[in-house]
């Protein structure tokens, strides 16, 4: 457990750069431009974490990471670097890995609820305004008070379509409903629905002791979520998962300090996407929960192209910064080279302004902490290579190891058991059966205050027996039209 990461070589006399176990919990930041070696260095940095027995999670953007589950192969770069960088312990070999996926094809299921998402996270998945977002905080309090379960997709519209037949009524205790803010929140839904958000909501929910595992060798089993469809399908469900999953690490798992190594590290590619369309409300909560999660012994790191993706309150807390080449074709880009060289510790053998446009592929300026927490000088690194393939697995050997988890079958089937919508269809058809009994019983009520409907017949024997005004006649008339309906004179 004390065994510090090695994951590059710099400084003028070409020593290893480590970062110690107990600060790996202080989170980081992978940074730099298209093609310079940000996934490269996620790799080894996750298996660094896996050697250390830490359990990592991983969103994989490209399916690249799919090789941290294959033995690395052979080849000149590799042999070359290596000769380079002095590993004593470098040996070629597959890691732990488990494969998660919200669609269910390149992985296990991964899914949360309606309830457990919230209303916070769940607005900005769908990108409502202040009115719609009040709105849907006012579902979630009703759901609650009426003991309804929000569990998927059609228990969130159900909710919606009960709330809009009765909003004259809910209006004096949670305030106006208005029915175009719950139509453009149906409409959302039916947006993120044609996206494939519906496979993400439901049960069974993801345990998270099951991202927190060790091997039979006492490895970090790298969990890898396959986010290749679903950063282009649907960026904000991506976003808003992730953030789910960071928020519910937050709250459920026990305060413990400065642990030796963390218990989880958690990596945010494409981090961008968490923060550009962000609230300031939910901006504030990131920063609350990288700030307190890191007693929770979770390290965060997110990756990105620029360090200014990231907001200055967050970039503040982060202890490892390894940023690759960042190229200047802009004043723009200027601008970001000359703020991602600020944010290091200056060093003074080399310019860190200059050196970032400088830097090669699978280079890197470096910055960690000390024993005490303090950033050490910037240095201009070499990343090492990874120990496992370099690439994606295909897809039959994926599969085997997908046959081969241990988690087979546990979140395959999706389980729909009662909740809100079942509850209110339900409600609705006995309001309906119970509407249509009390319209029968008045229409029975009403017939029977009336007076009886005449045929033509009677009508004749009624008329004719006024003309005649004798008893005997009148018994004349009945005796003769009585026999026509079968009577007896």
């Amino acid at each position: 457990m004390n065994e510090p990461i090695r994951f590059a070589i710099g400084g003028a006399q070409g020593h290893l750069v480590e970062q110690l176990g107990k600060m790996s919990n202080r989170h980081g930041l992978i940074a730099g431009a298209t093609g310079t070696g940000k996934t490269i260095t996620l790799q080894v940095l996750a298996e660094s974490f896996s050697r250390l027995g830490v359990p990592v999670f991983a969103p994989d953007i490209k399916g690249d990471l799919s090789g941290l589950a294959h033995t690395g192969a052979p080849h000149p770069k590799i042999d070359e670097r290596l000769s380079m960088i002095p590993l004593e312990s470098y040996q070629q070999r597959p890691y732990p890995v488990v494969f998660w996926d919200i669609f269910g094809q390149q992985g296990h299921p991964i899914r949360s609820t309606v309830s457990e998402m919230g209303p916070l996270l769940l607005s900005n998945m769908l990108a409502l305004n202040d009115t719609q977002t009040g709105v849907l905080y006012s579902c979630f309090r009703i759901a609650d008070d009426q003991g309804l379960l929000l569990l998927d997709l059609k228990d969130l519209r159900a909710m919606l379509t009960w709330m809009g037949e009765n909003a004259a009524e809910l209006r004096r205790e949670y305030g106006n409903i208005s029915g175009a803010s719950i139509g453009a929140i149906q409409r959302q839904l039916l947006v993120h629905e044609e996206q494939g958000a519906e496979n993400f909501f439901g049960e069974p929910a993801i345990n998270l002791a099951d991202l927190m595992q060790t091997d039979f060798s006492g490895n970090g089993v790298i969990s890898i979520l396959d986010a290749s469809q679903l950063t282009v399908q649907a960026p904000m469900v991506y976003a808003s998962f992730l953030l789910w999953l960071l928020s519910e690490l937050y709250e459920q798992l026990p305060e413990i300090g400065d642990p030796e190594a963390p218990r989880l590290v958690f990596f945010f590619d494409e981090a961008h996407l968490l923060f550009n369309k962000s609230s300031g409300e939910l901006v504030q909560k990131i920063e609350q929960v990288v700030r307190l999660i890191r007693s929770k012994g979770v390290g965060i790191y997110f990756i990105t192209q620029s360090p200014l993706d990231i907001p200055d309150a967050v970039l503040g807390q982060l202890g490892l910064k390894v940023q690759h080449a960042l190229r200047a074709f802009t004043p723009k880009d200027r601008k970001v080279i000359k703020g991602a060289a600020q944010s290091f510790r200056p060093n003074p053998d080399f310019d860190t302004e200059t050196t970032l446009t400088d830097l090669g592929i699978g280079e890197a300026l470096v910055s960690v902490l000390d024993s005490k927490g303090r950033p050490r000088p910037v240095q201009r690194t070499l990343i090492r290579p990874p120990e496992s393939f370099i690439g994606a697995l295909d897809q039959q050997t994926r599969r085997i190891r997908m046959d081969r988890s241990p988690l087979k079958g546990r979140y395959d089937d999706m389980v729909d058991r009662e909740s809100a919508h079942e509850i209110l269809k339900d409600r609705a058809q006995e309001a309906h059966a119970q509407q249509e009994k009390a319209q029968a019983a008045k229409t029975v009520k009403k017939a029977a205050r009336g007076r009886p409907r005449q045929s033509t017949g009677e009508a004749f024997v009624k008329s004719a027996a006024r003309a005649i005004g004798s008893q005997v006649g009148r018994q004349i008339v009945r005796g003769i039209l009585g026999s026509l309906f079968g009577g007896r004179r």
